[in-house]
C-alpha cells in the first residue's frame, strides 16, 4: 500500500533518521541499526525519502532514497544496460552476493526469473511490496548507488550494488523511469503468521515416501509438498531412512572445504520467500571467522552463520537423469538457511564425485551420533 506523508509523521520520522545515522556511525549494518530501533529495514530507509525530510536535512543526510514503482520484471530487465552489478540474496542465516551481469529475464505471472551465467535467479513477486533506489554518501568517497526490493514486512528480499565499472547514466534513467518520488510505503508491523504445520501422523507418509520415489524430476518436489501438505522439513523428517539422511550441523563447512579442495563445481541455492539465489561453478577461498562461515571468492561471496544451523539432511531426489544428491540446512524455527548440490543441467547426470562427498559426510555424522549415544 502507498500513501503520501502528511506533516504528522515528519517529527517522529526526524527522530528515527537521528537513531540510524548515529548507529550507522558506530560501525553497524543498516539492517541491524534498524533491528537495534525495532524497525525493518525497509521502514528506516523510507523515513530518509525526501518528502519526508526538510530541504536542509536532505541535503545533509547521509541518505537518498526514492520510491519505485512495482514494475518489478522491468526494472530488473533494465538492469542488462547497467552492466556488472552485486546482485545480494539473503535471509536470517545466510548472505549470497553474486558479481555479474542482468539477463534473460522472463516472467509467467508472478514467477520470474533470471538465467544469466552469473546472475541466476527464481523470483516470486508476490511478496515483493517495496522498490527503492538508494543513494548513500561517504565523505571524500563516491556515492554508494543501489535498488532495493523488500516484503510487506519492510524484510529485503533482493538487492543490486552498483560497482566501480557499472554504468551510473543508465541507472540513473532506470530510476527517472520508474520512481514515485511522493510515495510512502507503508509495512506491516509484524511477520505474517507462520504456516500451521500438521501433526505427522495426519499425513500420508507412506503415499508420500510412494510419490517421491515416482519424481521424474526435482522440480515436481514443490508440487509433491503441497499434495501432502507437508512442509520441507516435515517432509525430509518423515522421509528417514528411505529418501533422506541426518548429516551433521558441520557439514557445509566441510562439503565446502572438500569441493575447494577438490575443484569440485557445485551449486548453492540461497534466499528468502521473495527470491531464490543460485551460484554454480567453483568455490576456492572457505574461511570460518567467528560463527561465521564464509566463501571469498572473485564473482561469489557466501556468508553462513554456523550458530544458526539446527539440522542438516541428505536428500535424494530420483529423476529422468539419476538421483540427485542435496545437502539442506534448516534453522530452529524449521526455515529452510541453504542447500548444496553438485553442479548439473537438466539432461545429463549428477558428478558422481559430489554424490559420494554428500553420502560420505551423511554416514560420518551418523557415525559420530551412534559414538555418542553409546558413549550417553
Amino acid at each position: 500500500m502507498l500513501m503520501s506523508p502528511s506533516m504528522s509523521t515528519l517529527k517522529p520520522q526526524a527522530h528515527l533518521r537521528q537513531q540510524f545515522a548515529a548507529l550507522r556511525a558506530q560501525g553497524l549494518r543498516a539492517r541491524d541499526a534498524a533491528a537495534r530501533l525495532h524497525v525493518s529495514e525497509g521502514e528506516a530507509l523510507i523515513a530518509h525519502a525526501a518528502s519526508l525530510m526538510p530541504p536542509q536535512e536532505a541535503a545533509d543526510s547521509r541518505y537518498d532514497v526514492t520510491v519505485l514503482d512495482a514494475d518489478w520484471l522491468g526494472m530488473l530487465r533494465a538492469l542488462e544496460a547497467v552492466g556488472r552489478v552485486m546482485a545480494l540474496t539473503r535471509n536470517d542465516a545466510v548472505v549470497h552476493e553474486k558479481i555479474g551481469v542482468y539477463r534473460k529475464l522472463s516472467a509467467q505471472g508472478p514467477v520470474g526469473m533470471a538465467l544469466g551465467p552469473e546472475i541466476d535467479l527464481r523470483l516470486f513477486f508476490a511478496h515483493w511490496h517495496t522498490g527503492l533506489h538508494v543513494i548513500e554518501r561517504q565523505a571524500g568517497q563516491a556515492d554508494l548507488h543501489s535498488l532495493q526490493f523488500f516484503d510487506a514486512q519492510g524484510h529485503a528480499v533482493h538487492k543490486v550494488h552498483l560497482r566501480p565499472e557499472s554504468d551510473l547514466a543508465a541507472l540513473e534513467a532506470l530510476v527517472q523511469r520508474h520512481a514515485r518520488p511522493e510515495a510512502r510505503p507503508v509495512f506491516t508491523t509484524s511477520d505474517a503468521t507462520a504456516p500451521r504445520r500438521r501433526p505427522d501422523a495426519d499425513i500420508d507418509a507412506l503415499g508420500l515416501a510412494e510419490a517421491w520415489g515416482d519424481m521424474h524430476d526435482t522440480h515436481e518436489f514443490f508440487e509433491l509438498l503441497k499434495r501432502f501438505d507437508v512442509d520441507r522439513l516435515q517432509a525430509l523428517q518423515l522421509m528417514a531412512g528411505i529418501h533422506t539422511r541426518r548429516a551433521p550441523l558441520s557439514a557445509a563447512e566441510h562439503l565446502l572445504r572438500a569441493a575447494a579442495a577438490q575443484s569440485l563445481p557445485i551449486m548453492v541455492f540461497a534466499g528468502n520467500a521473495g527470491c531464490l539465489q543460485i551460484h554454480t561453478g567453483p568455490v576456492h577461498r572457505v574461511e570460518l571467522l567467528g560463527p561465521w562461515l564464509n566463501v571469498l571468492d572473485a564473482g561469489f561471496n557466501l556468508h553462513l552463520r554456523t550458530d544458526a544451523i539446527d539440522e542438516c539432511w541428505l536428500v535424494s531426489k530420483p529423476t529422468d537423469d539419476g538421483p540427485v544428491t542435496s545437502i539442506e540446512l534448516f534453522d530452529a524455527q524449521g526455515r529452510l538457511i541453504c542447500m548444496f548440490f553438485g553442479e548439473r543441467k537438466p539432461g545429463k547426470p549428477e558428478l558422481p564425485a559430489w554424490r559420494h562427498l554428500a553420502q560420505d559426510l551423511a554416514r560420518t555424522g551418523e557415525a559420530a551420533a551412534r559414538r555418542q549415544a553409546e558413549a550417553a
